[in-house]
């Protein structure tokens, strides 16, 4: 098992800055990669990023590239977004994601941390 615990979400303004952090504990060796999923009201849940654990390898969904940037301490078990010119539709519950060595699935999932952006 795998634990996950998100921090740092809350309320900035249009055009500002936010990063957001994931603390993993347990069995952190089954992790082969580390995701960002978001949920705005209304809607499905969407991978935005995600980066491999061991080679730090990324990922970026079009609608944040070049505005948010994943980042990973192993040493430190923790992963950050770091989120630039952030704007109103990124308003949307945060969730850190843990994805298995084995079956590759995102089987474990934090309680996800709010982020607000206000026009």
């Amino acid at each position: 098992q795998v634990q996950l615990v998100e921090s740092g979400g809350g309320l900035v303004q249009a055009g500002g800055s936010l990063r957001i952090s994931c603390a993993a504990s347990g069995r952190t060796s089954e992790i082969y990669a580390m995701g960002w999923f978001r949920q705005a009201p209304g809607k499905g849940r969407d991978l935005i990023t995600s980066i491999n654990w061991s080679a730090g390898s990324t990922y970026y969904q079009n609608s944040v590239k070049g505005r948010f940037t994943i980042s990973r301490d192993n040493a430190k078990n923790m992963v950050y977004l770091q989120m630039n010119s952030l704007k109103p539709e990124d308003t949307a519950v945060y969730y850190c994601a843990a994805q298995r060595r084995i079956g590759r699935d995102y089987a474990y999932w934090g309680q996800g941390t709010q982020v607000t952006v206000s026009s």
